[in-house]
C-alpha cells in the first residue's frame, strides 16, 4: 500500500510540474526540457557505461541552437532524419537476439542521434507550426498516458498473449492493442476539446504515439537489459528513473515531428 501511495504522488508531481511549464510559456518549457534531458542523459550514460562529459555541453548546445534560437530550419531536417534513421536502427537491433556490448563510436552516435536528438524534437513539437502551442504537446502527453494506463489495465485483466517476451515479458498483445485503441478514442476528445489540428491528424499522432512510444518502452528494456540493470535511476520512487518515465515519447518524439510536418506540407 506505502509502495502505491509513494508512486502516486511522485506520478503527481511530476505530472504537475509537466504541465505547469507546458502552460507557462515556451521559454518555461525548453528550460524544463533541458534539465530534463540532463538528468535522462546522466541516467543514460551511466546506463551504458558512456561517461563523456561534453555530451553535456552537445545536448545545451543542440536545445539552444534548433529549439530555442531556431537558427537554421535545413539543419533542424538534417537532425531529423539522422534522428528517425537512428530510430530505425534501434527497432531493428529489438529483433536481435543476441545480448552485445556496444561500441564507442555507436554510444556515442546512439547518445547524439537517441537521446539528444530525441530531446530536441521533443521540445520542438509546441512550436512546429507559426506559434508556441501548449495544447499539441499537452495532448501528445495525455495520449501516452492514456494508452499506457489502458495498455496496463487490459494487459493485466484478459492479456494472455505476449508481445515481447524476451525483453518484455509483462506486455501482451492484447494490452498493446487495447492501449492503441483507447488513445485513438482519446484522440477524438482532445480535438473536440483543444479545437487545434483537425481529427485526422490526431488520430494519425495517437497510432503513431501508441505504436513508437511501445516500441521506445521496449528498446530502453533492451538497453537495460544489455546494460544489466533493472531501472535508469532511482529519481521518481515508485517508477524508476526519469528516463523510465519519458522512454516512450522521447523515442516517439521525432517521428511525431515528421508526420506534423507531412501533414502540413500536404495541407
Amino acid at each position: 500500500m506505502r509502495e502505491i501511495v509513494v508512486r502516486t504522488l511522485s506520478g503527481l508531481l511530476y505530472v504537475t510540474i509537466l504541465l505547469f511549464s507546458i502552460f507557462s510559456s515556451e521559454q518555461w518549457y525548453i528550460l524544463l526540457f533541458l534539465v530534463f534531458g540532463l538528468i535522462c542523459l546522466r541516467e543514460f550514460l551511466r546506463m551504458i557505461s558512456f561517461q563523456f562529459w561534453y555530451t553535456y555541453l552537445i545536448l545545451i548546445a543542440f536545445i539552444l541552437f534548433f529549439s530555442y534560437y531556431k537558427v537554421s530550419l535545413i539543419s533542424t531536417y538534417i537532425l531529423l532524419l539522422l534522428t528517425v534513421g537512428t530510430g530505425f536502427y534501434l527497432i531493428k537491433n529489438l529483433f536481435s537476439a543476441r545480448i552485445r556490448r556496444l561500441s564507442k563510436p555507436l554510444k556515442l552516435h546512439i547518445t547524439l542521434f537517441y537521446m539528444i536528438g530525441g530531446f530536441v524534437f521533443l521540445t520542438l513539437l509546441p512550436s512546429h507550426g507559426d506559434e508556441f502551442s501548449p495544447y499539441t504537446v499537452a495532448g501528445l502527453f495525455i495520449l501516452i498516458w492514456v494508452n499506457d494506463t489502458f495498455a496496463y489495465i487490459i494487459g493485466k485483466s484478459i492479456g494472455r498473449h505476449k508481445l515481447f517476451p524476451s525483453i518484455s515479458p509483462k506486455k501482451t498483445i492484447e494490452g498493446f492493442f487495447g492501449g492503441l485503441v483507447f488513445a485513438c478514442a482519446a484522440s477524438y476528445f482532445i480535438h473536440k476539446f483543444t479545437g487545434i489540428l483537425n481529427f485526422n491528424i490526431w488520430f494519425s499522432l495517437a497510432v503513431v504515439m501508441s505504436t513508437l512510444g511501445t516500441l521506445g518502452d521496449l528498446i530502453e528494456s533492451k538497453l537495460k537489459r544489455e546494460a544489466g540493470v533493472k531501472d535508469s535511476g532511482t529519481l521518481m520512487p515508485g517508477h524508476g528513473g526519469l528516463y523510465d518515465r519519458l522512454d516512450s515519447v522521447l523515442f516517439a518524439s521525432p517521428f511525431i515531428y515528421l508526420v506534423l510536418i507531412i501533414f502540413e506540407y500536404v495541407s
